[in-house]
């Protein structure tokens, strides 16, 4: 899968979960970002300069953090985030 539809993917996924995507510019760190609650909403804020890789790979981390039962993932979306959970541990 090319990393544009990867990201697509984790996009669509984070929105089933109601868990807003924001691309931001942030200072510091370039790629920074990640998950947070903002007024009692899942948010997923990125540095907009970051790579679609190293957004899919925020993504794909911050979606490990919740059940993912209740919704269809492709496989290889599903291997993406189980490897983000692994790599936080």
């Amino acid at each position: 899968m090319k990393i544009d539809d990867t990201l697509q993917a984790l996009e669509d996924l984070a929105a089933k979960k109601s868990v807003k995507v924001s691309y931001e510019a942030i200072g510091g760190e370039l790629g920074s970002g990640g998950l947070c609650k903002v007024k009692g909403e899942w948010r997923v804020i990125i540095d907009k300069r970051a790579t679609p890789g190293e957004r899919a790979a925020l993504i794909a981390e911050a979606l490990s953090r919740f059940p993912l039962d209740d919704v269809f993932i492709p496989p290889e979306i599903r291997d993406l985030i189980e490897k983000s959970s692994t790599h936080r541990r």
